[in-house]
């Protein structure tokens, strides 16, 4: 893996992470143009070093909050801190349980199906469209709503459908405020890629062989471009800007299904 592939690669992973235009789908976009069997990550190290990129990007912009988080949890009168903790669990129950048990059948979903791709894609663009006007209802995170925006999540595994995208149309349409939803969507992902980050290293393993430079230059690429693209989500959720990327999704998917 070359010093520019691994910038590139780098940057389709901080930006696509938060936009709502699907990481695993342009990971896969990526590898289909460049006419590979599989990404350009020499090892799974640097997978690791992308995901973990985009984990510490979404604790920089979030550090107020995550540190109000763990200072609460430790105390008894912050209920309000302890049932936000619950509903990130509760959240996470569906994509961990997909990606137990069903791990090796989603893997094969990503191989070479562009049309597969490009429909999923599609409809992330119906989904970003409807939800960008929806309107606020002022509606609190509860129990019964962390987990519909956990099975947006576990569907989000599917290559097209975007994790940012899928999860924060669910809390807009059942009427959580923008602010809330996005806040919500971007910290629930925190424990579950660290999470899968583990599982992966425990799984599999980590060869530790690899040029340091391009690794490097890749995790900094993805954080950069993770903080800048994190912000700006979460200030185009706040602006009702979603259409946007509804536009780009569907433009993306149909040609991707019809070049499929």
């Amino acid at each position: 893996m070359g010093f520019w592939e691994a910038i590139l690669l780098g940057i389709i992973q901080g930006l696509t992470e938060f936009l709502p235009v699907s990481s695993s789908g342009h990971l896969a976009l990526f590898t289909a143009i460049l006419g590979k069997d599989q990404l350009p990550a020499e090892n799974l190290l640097f997978t690791i070093l992308l995901h973990a990129a985009t984990a510490i990007a979404t604790m920089i912009v979030f550090r107020k909050d995550i540190a109000a988080i763990l200072c609460g949890v430790f105390k008894k009168d912050e209920t309000e801190t302890h049932a936000f903790v619950g509903y990130v669990v509760v959240s996470m129950i569906p994509a961990v349980l997909i990606g137990l048990f069903f791990e090796d059948q989603i893997t094969a979903l990503f191989d070479t199906n562009l049309a597969l791709l490009g429909g999923m894609l599609c409809l992330t663009a119906a989904f970003l469209f409807f939800s960008d006007k929806a309107s606020s209802k002022n509606q609190p995170i509860n129990y019964n709503i962390a987990l519909l925006i956990g099975i947006a999540q576990a569907i989000a595994i599917l290559p097209g459908i975007s994790r940012s995208g899928a999860t924060i149309a669910v809390a807009l349409l059942i009427g959580v405020n923008r602010p809330e939803a996005a806040r919500f969507s971007f910290l629930m992902v925190i424990p579950l890629i660290l999470g899968s980050m583990t599982k992966s290293i425990l799984d599999q393993g980590v060869t530790i062989t690899f040029n340091i430079m391009p690794m490097s230059v890749g995790f900094l690429a993805a954080l950069v471009s993770g903080v800048l693209a994190c912000t700006w989500m979460i200030a185009l959720v706040k602006h009702s800007k979603l259409s946007y990327f509804a536009v780009y999704c569907l433009v993306v998917g149909i040609t991707t299904y019809v070049f499929a």
